[in-house]
């Protein structure tokens, strides 16, 4: 789920004319959960609730609202009979203009996981871009200021510039996920360390081969680290069966990784 809490406050600040619609409540196989909101201005709209047949309709009532027109506020659609989708289930959808829709109190999106990315080089760019749009916390940590694009990440994308990178592992909770991709072997090889001697880690990726998996894998055994929690380092990186090297290629197969992946089970 998009946070739209943040467009939300600005459109209602800047008095922006606007309608928002939202999902109440559900039945069955539908698009969207309850609770899912969607910004409709006459211009512009923001979020989604599920595409298709479903949102036009809803988007068409609620400019009509913004046109002074009578509509009712709230509706039960059933997908199949009333839209002839697919999905089969019914939902209930209410729209309030944007004054009466308290944006304020709108509960943060769950975020589907935590993770420390280091490297702000080419294919860590990639991934930030895919997350940008994802209910999810990130650090993303490097030593050098400059590798960080001029723009602006969004809010749930944090920049840490701070050296030695590898002492921000010891911050982050248990169950985090991990992405190492950084300009040094040496250095992927102490942040790699530190997070398997942490071992509580649900994921850790490290951007290589094979052949840089098991020189690092031929390392770790010799100080000592243990080899189940060896055993759980990704390395190369990605969903198997995706073929390329561009850095967006490489991204759209780690964030379906980090995706896939379970939490930390504990026993």
């Amino acid at each position: 789920m998009i946070d739209l809490r943040g467009p939300a406050l600005a459109w209602r600040a800047a008095r922006r004319a606007a309608v928002v619609v939202e999902v109440l409540q559900t039945q069955g196989s539908v698009p969207r959960e309850a609770g899912t909101r969607m910004l409709v201005a006459a211009d512009e709209v923001l979020g989604t609730i599920g595409g298709g047949h479903l949102e036009l309709q809803a988007i068409a009532r609620a400019r009509r609202l913004l046109q002074g027109l009578p509509e009712p506020l709230e509706q039960r659609i059933a997908l199949g009979p009333t839209l002839g989708q697919c999905c089969g289930g019914a939902l209930s959808l209410r729209w309030l203009a944007l004054p009466d829709a308290r944006p304020e109190d709108w509960p943060l999106p769950a975020p589907r996981f935590t993770l420390q990315l280091y490297g702000a080089g080419h294919v860590g760019r990639a991934i930030v871009r895919l997350l940008e749009d994802l209910p999810c916390r990130v650090q993303w940590i490097d030593e050098r200021d400059s590798e960080f694009p001029a723009a602006p990440s969004a809010p749930h994308i944090e920049r840490v510039c701070v050296e030695p990178v590898e002492a921000e592992v010891a911050a982050a909770p248990p169950g985090c996920r991990y992405l190492v991709l950084t300009h040094s072997h040496d250095l992927d090889l102490a942040i790699t360390e530190a997070i398997l001697r942490r071992g509580d880690f649900a994921y850790l990726g490290l951007i290589g081969s094979a052949t840089k998996r098991a020189r690092f894998l031929h390392r770790f055994e010799a100080r000592g680290i243990a080899p189940d929690v060896l055993q759980r380092l990704t390395c190369p990186i990605g969903l198997p069966g995706i073929e390329g090297k561009e850095p967006a290629v490489i991204a759209l197969g780690v964030v379906a990784q980090l995706l896939l992946t379970r939490p930390l089970q504990r026993a």
